[in-house]
């Protein structure tokens, strides 16, 4: 990242500071979420733009099956370790629906040995994930059409039975009313304008008492400190601030299907050892995803060319889905980091005394969004969070 201004330390605040965050999708809802649990207080300013990444996603968490490595999977990883905990801090909270079930991921192929060599990193991940990835068991194709009754028969697989998956937006929902219960307040607006404030005088005398100022449609308020997470629109924000940021949007089109009288609360999430997956939810919803579409910017439609390669995947791998009704396609504009391994942003902005950043999550924010959140609010807090230190901008 570079900056136009002198870089200077970060500012830190305690529990009595005023704090915005832009943006509610996973990664602002869970910056407020832990802040606001810690007594800051906290306003959330989002507009509901379409195209939330989060508000789109198939929710899948089990980053063990994941082709990803170095230190952008050690981080999905510790995402994935940090949700049982997360969970139960949401929970404690009477929020009745988390959006979240633990019912396995099952990773397959028709190739038994593209599954064999894929299986050698997979069981050493899920051994060092312990109790949070629970087993591993090697499914052959009868057990498998028990598990996903609509697979294709020549499949076989491994099943991880820690495996989960989550509603995006149940679970946003859960964080935002969560952060309310301790005191946040949510403006449904958009942010015109960030500019440092200082003090600004008005005919009514003296205001502002941090050195970030917001202005929405309707209103200019002041925070001690801001963190920007407006997911792939977080480049554009800093832009205007004099500060660039490897953040691109990408285009990711999912297609919602519906199985009649069929119960799917059980059936785990598929993993065909590609770009594409299969996830199902309860009342017989089954989620299939998702393009990876670049250079379309914020173009949020259903293309005919998008729903055509989502549908075609999951029916190679999944032909019994071919009855199944078309309800809806969601779009969702992922913020992809364009640093050296993909790694996210979530930290300081040099220069920018008390304005700090939390987005570049990709196609993993759901999973690594909650840790993330947690640990920049203790940064935010000057408190330690080592295992988000190496996605300092």
């Amino acid at each position: 990242m570079t900056s136009t201004a002198t870089d200077a330390p970060a500012r830190t605040v305690d529990s009595s500071a005023r704090v915005g965050v832009i943006g509610s999708g996973i990664a602002g809802a869970s910056t407020a979420f832990a802040l606001a649990s810690r007594g800051v207080d906290i306003t959330i300013v989002d507009d509901a733009m379409a195209g939330q990444a989060t508000a789109a996603s198939a929710g899948i968490i089990a980053p063990w099956v994941s082709t990803s490595t170095g230190a952008y999977y050690e981080t999905y990883a510790a995402g994935g370790n940090f949700y049982p905990a997360f969970l139960e801090r949401l929970s404690a909270l009477g929020i009745p629906d988390l959006g979240y079930r633990r019912s396995g991921a099952l990773v397959v192929n028709s190739d038994p040995d593209i599954l064999t060599e894929a299986a050698v990193t997979i069981r050493e991940r899920v051994a060092a994930a312990g109790v949070v990835a629970g087993e591993i068991h090697d499914v052959d194709a009868a057990e498998l059409a028990e598990l996903f009754p609509p697979i294709a028969p020549d499949m076989t697989g491994l099943l991880i039975t820690g495996g989960g998956r989550v509603d995006g937006r149940v679970l946003r929902d859960a964080l935002l009313t969560g952060a309310r219960q301790h005191g946040a307040r949510f403006v449904a607006d958009s942010a015109q304008a960030i500019t440092p404030s200082g003090s600004r005088t008005s005919g009514r005398g003296t205001e502002g008492r941090g050195p970030w100022s917001v202005r929405t449609t309707s209103a200019m308020e002041d925070f001690d400190a801001l963190v920007i997470a407006g997911g792939a629109r977080s480049a554009d924000l800093l832009d205007r601030l004099g500060h660039s940021v490897g953040i691109a949007p990408q285009r990711g089109q999912l297609v919602h299907l519906g199985l009649r009288g069929v119960n799917t609360s059980p059936w785990p999430t598929i993993h065909p050892l590609d770009h594409h997956y299969i996830t199902p939810f309860d009342g017989g919803r089954i989620v299939a995803g998702a393009t990876r579409e670049d250079g379309v910017g914020f173009d949020v439609r259903a293309t005919a060319a998008g729903t055509k390669q989502v549908l075609d995947d999951a029916l190679r791998i999944a032909p019994g889905l071919a009855e199944a009704t078309v309800l809806e396609t969601r779009i969702g504009v992922r913020p992809m980091s364009t640093r050296e391994g993909a790694l996210p942003y979530a930290g300081a902005v040099p220069g920018a005394d008390g304005l700090w950043l939390a987005s570049g999550f990709g196609a993993g924010g759901l999973t690594m969004g909650p840790l993330i959140g947690d640990g920049l609010a203790r940064l935010i807090l000057g408190e330690g969070a080592p295992e988000i230190a190496h996605l300092a901008l």
